[in-house]
Formats: structure tokens, C-alpha cells, sequence
């Protein structure tokens, strides 16, 4: 898989935010450095995921003095994230929700720029994580 551009930013008072120019709607965030890059890895791999079981086209990467040539991006630091390296095969499952709680889980995950799928996935291996 490609590499793609992340862009790191970092208001007063928040979290180090991380962003794919690529990838409108890909974002993350983490409390250090370190973290904000890992999350931007995970990040990253779900979006493409999401992407690939909604057939849509991924793109290539863009260049790197395209995206710093935007004005918006040159208070940002670059740093260079790989795609995964192998997409794992989508296995299509029916699970059974409560009417409110599905609408929940689509908001959420239209307003992150994700997908219902991605968003139970990343919530389900976080909820493992943490167990």
C-alpha cells in the first residue's frame, strides 16, 4: 500500500489533531506526539477499510508540496503515514440493533467522516483493548 500525508496540528489547550488531505473526513487525534501518529496509523487503515467495502476508488497519494502549498495546511507538520500493508478480507455479518442505537452509530460515524462499519469495528477493538 502507499504512503500517504498526515498533517499534525496543535491548538492551545487541545490534543495534537491529526488529518489525511487525501482522505477528507480521516481524522484523529492523541494527547503526545506519539500517540497522535499511532492513532493516525489506525486511523488510516480503517478509513481505507470503510472505503474498500463501500467499493469507492482510493486515492493516490497527493505530493507533498501540493498539500503544504495550501494555505491552510502550512501550520501543520507533515509526516509520512503507511497505508496497510495488506487490506483484510471484508467478511459481511447481520447483527441485530435497537432502532435508536443504529441511528446513533450513523450519526456518529457520517459526522467522523467513517462508516457504520468502521465505526463498530474501531469501537469494538478499542472495547477489547481496554478490557
Amino acid at each position: 500500500m502507499a504512503t500517504y500525508i498526515a498533517l499534525i496540528h496543535k491548538d492551545a489547550d487541545s490534543d495534537f489533531g491529526v488529518s489525511f488531505p487525501d482522505f477528507p473526513g480521516c481524522v484523529t487525534a492523541g494527547s503526545t506526539l506519539d500517540e497522535a501518529r499511532a492513532n493516525a496509523v489506525e486511523a488510516l487503515a480503517l478509513h481505507i477499510e470503510g472505503m474498500i467495502e463501500d467499493r469507492a476508488d482510493i486515492p493516490a497519494p497527493s505530493d507533498l508540496e501540493a498539500i503544504m502549498s495550501n494555505r491552510e495546511n502550512r501550520d501543520a507538520v507533515a509526516v509520512m503515514i503507511e497505508g496497510p500493508a495488506r487490506t483484510p478480507k471484508t467478511v459481511r455479518v447481520n447483527i441485530t440493533l435497537p432502532e435508536d442505537a443504529l441511528a446513533e452509530i450513523d450519526a456518529y460515524a457520517q459526522e467522523a467522516g467513517t462508516t457504520r462499519s468502521g465505526l463498530i469495528a474501531t469501537a469494538t477493538r478499542k472495547f477489547i483493548r481496554a478490557a
